[in-house]
């Protein structure tokens, strides 16, 4: 955007545009110095909690998924094992994924709280 032209000096026919035109400018740049990083603000807010709102749900569903997962593939392999019984494969499910998962935290758990050697 041009800065606003200067107000005039002297007599012209015109000076009332020429003033109007000048305010107009002082507005227009006094918008876009307020405005637009508010206005960029706010849409960073706004898209920022919808990503986080979709990727925690899309976390948790993908979690059920791989629970589930777990869950038939334990119980396919009772079936062929004939060692199936109602409800073992939902309970072997839980015990590999919180194995899995309790072994992960561990392996977090250890590499956050060790001393680093000088």
């Amino acid at each position: 955007m041009t800065s606003p032209s200067p107000a005039p000096s002297g007599g012209g026919s015109d000076w009332p545009a020429q003033v109007a035109d000048t305010i107009v400018g002082y507005v227009d740049q006094a918008r876009e110095k307020t405005t637009g990083p508010a206005t960029k603000v706010a849409r960073t807010v706004v898209y920022g909690t919808l990503a986080a709102l979709l990727g925690s749900a899309a976390l948790v569903l993908g979690l059920v998924f791989f629970v589930r997962v777990v869950d038939v593939g334990a119980e396919v392999a009772l079936d062929a094992a004939g060692l199936e019984k109602a409800g073992r494969s939902t309970w072997i499910a839980h015990l590999i994924v919180g194995g899995l998962f309790s072994g992960v935290g561990l392996l977090v758990w250890k590499r956050g709280t060790s001393v680093a050697e000088p």
